[in-house]
């Protein structure tokens, strides 16, 4: 009787041990993500544009190689809209658009840090 309940334990702890992990490496992605945004901000505001746009198209890179990972743990639209974000913002930084620039990324990283809050192991994301 016993023995008939190691296989569902084994796959509850599969479970988990995945989510903490998704977790774990969706926080860590997010954090890079905006970190680099937050670079690109920084030589938005000393006017270098080529090394603004340089940095976006480094970091939208960096985001475009986890777009199969993203899409099947996260939610499609949250998933979208960064990307939609993404391209904006390289608009923006190639027109030399200081202030809808700096909106932008700024929308962007609230977008990454929503996208880390819903994976997040934590009791309100479990119930």
């Amino acid at each position: 009787m016993k023995k008939a309940f190691l296989p569902p334990i084994a796959v509850l702890a599969a479970i988990l041990a995945f989510s903490l992990w998704n977790s774990r490496a969706m926080i860590s992605s997010t954090d890079r993500w905006q970190s680099q945004l937050q670079h690109a901000d920084t030589l938005t505001q000393a006017e270098s544009w080529p090394d603004t746009v340089a940095a976006l198209a480094k970091s939208y890179d960096d985001w475009s190689r986890s777009q199969t990972w993203l899409h099947i743990v996260s939610e499609h639209a949250a998933v979208d809209d960064a990307e939609a974000m993404y391209r904006r913002a390289m608009a923006f930084a190639a027109a030399r658009e200081p202030s809808e620039l700096r909106a932008e990324l700024a929308d962007l990283q609230d977008q990454l840090r929503l996208l880390a809050e819903m994976e997040r192991f934590s009791i309100k994301n479990v119930l």
